[in-house]
């Protein structure tokens, strides 16, 4: 038996603006400190990029994964999924086991019937019945 399947999320736009953002705060204060002469300067090195860093960006992609704030092009949002990709959706479910046969059918049925827009409008409707 195999244990539970992770899939690597890329970050999306916000965890990029936190670790810009965390970056340039940790260097304008090091360097700060630096210029100040003070000798303890070099600690926010490792507790600015060790510490709250990925603390940062692991609260930002966490936000992200809860509202999903993917605002990129192509990103990940159900309601933009083309036929083909939700076909390839359908297979995977049904080689898993997720959906019995009948289901499978009744659903690449449905698929094939709404392929554009006005088609789907039509089937939602009562048209494609």
């Amino acid at each position: 038996m195999t244990g539970p399947s992770f899939r690597a999320i890329p970050p999306g736009p916000l965890t990029g603006i936190v670790a810009g953002g965390v970056t340039v705060f940790v260097l304008a204060v090091a360097l700060g400190l630096s210029a100040l002469d003070l000798s303890w300067a070099w600690v926010v090195y490792p507790l600015g990029f060790g510490g709250l860093l990925p603390l940062a960006m692991g609260a930002a992609a966490r936000h992200e994964r809860r509202t999903g704030s993917d605002r990129r092009p192509g990103g990940t949002d159900s309601g933009s999924a083309s036929p083909d990709t939700a076909l390839e959706d359908l297979r995977r479910r049904y080689a898993r086991g997720e959906v019995d046969e009948a289901e499978f059918e009744r659903r690449v049925e449905r698929l094939l019937r709404t392929e554009t827009v006005d088609e789907t409008r039509e089937y939602l409707d009562g048209a494609g019945r």
